[in-house]
């Protein structure tokens, strides 16, 4: 990867990336019952075939995002986190656009996500909103859940 500002794809879990998965894994389980907690590790989500994007300032990671496919026309944004010491730099926004950008290039025709329901998840269903998201019945292997909301959108 560079070192320069901006998005660049992730070639494998460096200690960086696997440290801000870990960061946002650790947080959506704090925060979530595990029946109700669909964020992915680090490995798993490497393993799924997931395409990992991050968002550097010079050398650091300050945010991510990955697109896992679910079946040739479908894919999956996981893992959208910016670090908190970061957030309001239009860095989420940023990466968004560039998952949607990295879905129409790998010719999908539809990309979804799950994300929380509670008031900490607000900024984030208020950005896919503005990015053309809207509200979905649960998709994939996902079922109905309070605690959940589900979200997708034409690429």
């Amino acid at each position: 990867m560079s070192d320069t500002g901006g998005i660049v794809r992730a070639d494998g879990p460096d200690p960086q990336i696997v440290d801000i998965l870990t960061r946002h894994f650790d947080l959506m389980r704090a925060t979530s019952p595990a029946e109700s907690c669909h964020v992915m590790a680090p490995d798993d989500l490497f393993q799924a075939g997931a395409t990992v994007l991050v968002w550097r300032d010079r050398a650091q990671v300050l945010g991510i995002g990955a697109l896992k496919p679910l079946d040739a026309q479908h894919g999956e944004l996981k893992s959208m986190h910016t670090v908190a010491e970061a957030r309001g730099r239009g860095i989420a926004r940023a990466v968004l656009t560039a998952l949607i950008d990295e879905a129409r290039a790998q010719r999908l025709s539809r990309v979804s996500l799950e994300t929380g329901t509670a008031d900490m998840f607000a900024p984030a269903r208020a950005l896919y909103a503005r990015e053309g998201f809207a509200e979905c019945a649960p998709f994939g292997p996902y079922v109905a859940d309070p605690l959940s909301m589900f979200m997708t959108r034409a690429v």
